[in-house]
């Protein structure tokens, strides 16, 4: 099978160097592309540097990973050559079927990788159109697994499922972020010991609640025992959180919507 990528950006490229990573996919059966080709230069010795009509040609699944903005230019571009049996694969949630049906008639995905991706662990969402078949759903799926876990979601919410694991670890680290700088004012600590400390407990918390199938409840329970100091923190954060993780929401989904709407 041959897997092809236009667009050479962050995710692009974390694409192209997992997939070649896993050795499950060959330098002549991986294909690449960038509108400012040098970018590909590094990627010479893993993939086939060819143009954006050649992967379409080419390729049983075609990634196109470029702005919302530059997604229809793209498809326009290599509607025309599109191999038969061909899979597009959007790396923007925001950009809907039915838009990118009025370019080109196909097999079609979204697919939304997470940044923890790079560690193999990404959470990437998945939804697809009414073309799309079992075999090529399942050979999607087989290549995401090589940078994590994959959840098929209906298109509709794509978009909250995209803040949940996409945009979730620019929210976390800008929560950390906020806590590390706060505690900086009330210790003596280095700075980069804090920040330490902060995120080997916050890894070890993840891993376990999903090791013990603990909740947040559970946690908090364990944690803060009645009267006492962890408890007097959980209280802030349960009485003047909620309000900020709304309205965070409300921007983001709101941001989203705009964007899906100029790109109709």
């Amino acid at each position: 099978m041959k897997i092809g990528i236009i667009g050479y950006g962050s995710m692009g490229k974390m694409l192209l160097w997992k997939f070649a990573e896993k050795g499950s996919i060959a330098k002549q059966d991986l294909y690449v592309f960038n509108k400012t080709i040098e970018k590909c230069d590094e990627a010479k010795d893993i993939a086939q540097i060819v143009s954006a009509k050649e992967i379409a040609a080419n390729c049983d699944i075609t990634f196109v990973c470029v702005r919302p903005a530059d997604i229809k230019v793209v498809l326009e571009e290599i509607k025309d050559s599109v191999k038969e049996g061909t899979l597009i694969v959007s790396l923007n949630g925001s950009v809907s079927f039915e838009s990118i049906g009025t370019v080109i008639d196909c097999q079609t995905a979204k697919v939304i990788p997470s940044l923890t991706a790079e560690i193999g662990r990404s959470q990437t969402l998945v939804c697809y159109n009414g073309k799309v078949t079992e075999t090529k759903k399942n050979a999607l799926k087989t290549l995401l697994s090589s940078i994590g876990d994959v959840i098929e979601l209906p298109e509709n919410e794509m978009g909250m499922g995209s803040e949940l694991v996409s945009c979730m670890p620019g929210f976390i680290a800008s929560i950390f972020d906020v806590i590390c700088n706060s505690a900086k004012k009330h210790t003596s600590i280095p700075d980069d010991q804090i920040v330490r400390m902060v995120l080997q407990t916050m890894s070890a918390t993840g891993d376990l609640m999903l090791q013990k199938d603990m909740t947040f409840e559970d946690v908090v329970t364990r944690v803060a025992t009645p009267g006492g100091i962890t408890e007097e923190g959980t209280k802030v954060v349960y009485e003047g959180f909620p309000e900020t993780a709304d309205l965070l929401f409300e921007k983001t989904l709101e941001k989203r919507r705009q964007t899906a709407a100029k790109n109709k």
